[in-house]
């Protein structure tokens, strides 16, 4: 039965609605390296809510204390769009639903959606639950009935469904009838160990939708063959009215399908009526990331740093004189900007697009004159397409446009070891240390620190001398810091070049700096990270 993949509704014209389940705080809580404290829970659910998505999957009662106490706070809240789901299994064999205690939990967090999951592979049944394929049939049906008859919106995931269907499709629609037999109003067909193809989705989905016309369908599907986002997309185009994802496909093993790129796709590409305020995408996106001390990937799609960045002169070229000539969308759309990269690839259209970021006349003159600068820089070893921030500093100091906060002298930096008391030598026993002096409005600042390197050292060292003129320093986080040699040929003397990233928790830039000298070159990139941060707040000239 061949479905049109057009979104108007057969009634007359409306987009076909598609509902967003965010699974974020349960299911992209299992990947690795990724766990939440109770406050950071409360506060994604909030994001979530703010963002507009349908249902917010807020884990499992009774799996863990921590999701329990996250139901129990989340009762004293009231979310503004989205309903908030509690997660759990079908009964246990062989107990009747009234009495199974992990059904209890389900009812007790209070929420109006509850999702729970059923078997529908045999493998699983007679393997995993070592059970009879009939007793598995009575979990779902009672489970889903039970929940019912509590007044819950129920949906049921059909887990491994793709695969117990290609296993014996006969039981895997037993399985979908009885969670409609027991009063589902979702069945949401899984794909949970990820290795389905698109073609057998969609045409699986189709099947089950024409032998089940009246009830409403999702997807669910892991990352494992790197094609969650396609199968999801293939199943709504089969019929399905709910996707399920995590923001970032965060998940277990290799993720779950991708909300970041799905609901942008649905929306812009296929026209679809869906409930998330898109244009807050990249903020969301980078919420998360924040909050799981994880630097977002620049390559992601629609929300990283270099989705919609333009590196060679010819594709700059073309972008200044007609955007879509290499841009799929406008990224303003999904919160994301448009970002031009300076390198020895680009011509001077790339800086006089840049100088039109700061606010100047993008002149041909001073567009050769800073391009020739950065070309000698480039050659020096420096290399601005992930440092945005010194090459603005860069611009506006040839320019004669940059600020002057504060007057630097000297620094020092001293490295010692000591022994312990046994007289041994331990990594612990290095001890760095460093002096700074500056002046800032003709008051004279020397201050010294200790830090865990000489960096560390140094950086401590220049805020203790700043901070007390410029607080907004304190919001600077170091997030990233790399160092790599420009030319090995001269071995430990070699230049080395100096990357660090920073980031005060509403944005982040990058700054570098090259010298034969680490210590040098770490400064460099140190104050300028600094220096951009103060024209940021002080000034206007990087507002516009």
């Amino acid at each position: 039965m061949e479905k049109k993949s057009s979104p108007e509704d057969k009634k007359g014209g409306e987009r076909r609605k598609i509902f967003i389940y965010d699974t974020t705080l349960r299911d992209g809580s299992q990947g690795l390296g990724y766990s939440w404290t109770l406050e950071d829970k409360l506060k994604i659910a909030k994001v979530l809510d703010d963002f507009g998505v349908d249902y917010i999957e807020g884990g499992w009662p009774g799996s863990n204390p921590k999701d329990e106490e996250f139901f129990k706070l989340m009762r004293g809240e009231s979310l503004k769009k989205a309903k908030l789901v509690a997660f759990g299994s079908t009964c246990r064999q062989g107990k009747k639903a009234e009495n199974d205690e992990q059904l209890r939990k389900l009812v007790s967090a209070d929420t109006p959606t509850i999702t729970i999951y059923g078997k529908s592979w045999t493998l699983h049944v007679e393997k995993v639950l070592r059970t009879t394929l009939e007793e598995n049939l009575r979990m779902i049906k009672e489970s889903v009935k039970f929940l019912k008859n509590e007044g819950r919106e129920v949906i049921f995931d059909a887990e491994h469904f793709f695969d117990g269907f290609r296993y014996d499709k006969t039981y895997a629609v037993k399985c979908i009838e009885s969670a409609i037999e027991g009063g589902a109003d979702w069945v949401v067909l899984c794909d949970t160990n990820g290795g389905s193809l698109p073609w057998f989705v969609r045409q699986t989905v189709e099947e089950i939708i024409s032998l089940f016309p009246e009830t409403k369908f999702g997807i669910h599907v892991h990352n494992d063959l790197d094609l969650a986002v396609i199968n999801s997309i293939e199943a709504v185009r089969a019929g399905v009215a709910q996707v399920q994802g995590t923001i970032n496909g965060l998940g277990e093993r290799c993720g779950n399908a991708n909300l970041t790129s799905i609901i942008p796709i649905l929306k812009f590409k296929m026209g679809f009526d869906i409930s998330p305020d898109v244009s807050k995408l990249k903020e969301v996106s980078d919420f998360i990331w924040e909050l799981s001390n994880v630097s977002p990937p620049k390559n992601q799609p629609f929300v990283g740093e270099s989705a919609f960045a333009h590196k060679g002169g010819v594709h700059i070229d073309a972008v200044s004189k007609e955007i879509s000539s290499y841009e799929h969308m406008n990224p303003e759309l999904v919160g994301n900007k448009r970002k031009i990269l300076v390198s020895d690839l680009a011509g001077k259209t790339a800086i006089k697009l840049k100088l039109q970021e700061l606010g100047f006349e993008p002149d041909d003159k001073v567009a050769k004159k800073i391009l020739e600068k950065i070309k000698h820089l480039e050659k020096e070893g420096y290399d601005f397409e992930m440092a945005d921030a010194s090459l603005y500093i860069l611009i506006l100091e040839e320019l004669g446009k940059k600020p002057k906060f504060f007057d630097f002298e000297s620094f020092t930096v001293l490295i010692y070891r000591s022994e312990n008391e046994e007289g041994k030598e331990s990594g612990s026993d290095i001890h760095c240390q460093a002096t700074v002096r500056l002046s800032v409005d003709g008051i004279r600042e020397h201050t010294a620190s200790d830090g865990n390197g000489p960096v560390n050292a140094l950086d401590k060292a220049l805020r203790k001398a700043l901070e007390k003129f410029f607080p907004e320093i304190k919001e600077i986080e170091l997030t990233d810091f790399r160092v790599r040699v420009v030319s090995g040929s001269q071995g430990t003397g070699a230049k080395v070049r100096v990357f660090i990233e920073s980031s005060d928790k509403r944005r982040r830039w990058g700054t570098v700096g090259v010298s034969e000298n680490i210590i040098q070159a770490s400064w460099k990139a140190l104050m300028d990270s600094i220096e951009y941060k103060l024209i940021l707040e002080r000034t206007n000239i990087l507002r516009k």
